[in-house]
């Protein structure tokens, strides 16, 4: 049993159809197709100023992406984002309408919120001269407004960004003189998270990590099979086996589904209990935004450009609800701490010592093999983007 066709029943619970044909694809791992397409790329896409800065115009300000977590944000609540360089004030009102706004009071452009955890407030108060604006930007509250004879509050509320909700996630268009559409592929990839059920999950834990590498190096673990018997041989290597996944490419987006040491073709002919035991998924939102799934969480990890050798990852641990067994708050405690361990100091640590490595001069082209067939089209993704001055 190796394609849709021969599948039984219909499309389980928490999947999409899409998902569904893509996880028939999986055989027995003495089966698996041993893929030999190879792609390389000269050093400085990682090294060049001039090409960040070309990629943070032409793909971060373009097109949407993501801001937060749909879950971490409540009806009533704010959130401040400053990881992209453009200081992003998040709301949501009573009604549960999430807004993003750029974070600049109309006064004399001081932030609202400086505080990176969600706050909880029906107005918000610039800490400099109190001007005070409603959760939908709206300026309600000028402090002595007779000596502003002139202003019109109509005119000065928050200036607002692009903002969509989908697929678990609030997306921000960076650029307030645009209006950027959600790119192709981007409908198929939010019904896949919300099948998930990402919208509905709770935040169990956020970490920020600021990592001396460049972008693109930090998302590369996640496109590939190659590094995890390698790199994590003394953490999850036993989990997985040596093996490609099921890719598919989805506009400029990927997925990637895989069996895990435990799987048998045969269990997708019965009544599974937990999918997630058997199959692990792994997502690009492109361009920057990766998700994997756990048996009993959802791993997502914003990774937010600083510079050319700087990035902020923003990591939620996603469960279906809060904990509330002695059991439950063991193993999601535990998991945490393995997510800190397996991706902090193992593939975030790679992706630096390949910056250090890089940045050294010592070579000029880095190269991609078959068990990592899906790192050239993220780079052609992103190069699509690009002026051709700049690839």
């Amino acid at each position: 049993m190796n394609n849709a066709s021969e599948l039984s029943g219909d499309v389980p619970l928490g999947l999409t159809p899409s998902q569904w044909e893509a996880i028939s694809g999986l055989t027995s791992h003495s089966q698996t197709r041993i893929p030999t397409d190879e792609a390389s790329r000269p050093s400085s896409v990682y090294l060049s100023e001039l090409r960040f800065d070309a990629e943070m115009q032409a793909v971060f300000r373009s097109v949407p992406v993501v801001a937060t977590m749909s879950a971490y944000v409540q009806a009533g609540m704010s959130l401040a984002q400053d990881c992209y360089g453009v200081p992003i004030l998040i709301t949501r009102d009573k009604d549960g309408v999430a807004r993003c706004f750029l974070n600049a009071c109309r006064h004399r452009g001081a932030k609202l919120i400086e505080s990176t955890e969600p706050v909880k407030s029906a107005r918000l108060s610039c800490p400099y001269h109190a001007w005070t604006y409603a959760a939908d930007g709206k300026l309600i509250g000028v402090p002595r407004q007779e000596t502003f004879p002139s202003i019109k509050k109509c005119e000065l509320g928050l200036v607002p960004l692009t903002t969509y909700e989908a697929g678990g996630y609030i997306w921000v268009g960076l650029d307030p003189e645009a209006s950027p559409e959600m790119l192709p592929g981007s409908q198929q990839i939010c019904e896949d998270l919300e099948a998930f059920g990402l919208q509905n999950m709770h935040v169990y834990g956020r970490r920020l990590y600021d990592l001396k590498a460049n972008w693109k190096l930090v998302v590369e673990p996640f496109l590939e099979p190659y590094h995890i018997q390698r790199l994590h041989a003394d953490s999850i290597a036993k989990m997985f086996v040596d093996a490609p996944n099921v890719i598919s490419l989805i506009g400029p987006h990927q997925r990637q589904c895989s069996g895990k040491a435990n799987f048998d073709p045969a269990i997708l002919n019965g009544q599974i209990d937990n999918l997630h035991k058997y199959i692990t998924h792994a997502y690009l939102v492109f361009p920057n935004t990766i998700v994997v799934t756990s048996p009993y969480y959802i791993s997502v990890m914003v990774l937010m450009p600083r510079g050319v050798g700087r990035t902020v990852v923003d990591y939620y641990m996603l469960v279906k609800s809060a904990p509330d067994t002695e059991k439950a708050k063991e193993l999601y405690a535990r998991s945490y701490r393995l997510i800190d361990e397996v991706f902090g100091g193992e593939d975030f640590r790679a992706a630096q010592l390949q910056q250090e490595g890089l940045g050294s001069g010592a070579i000029d082209r880095v190269y991609f093999g078959g068990l990592e067939e899906m790192i050239g089209p993220f780079h052609d993704a992103v190069e699509s983007f690009l002026p051709n001055e700049a690839v």
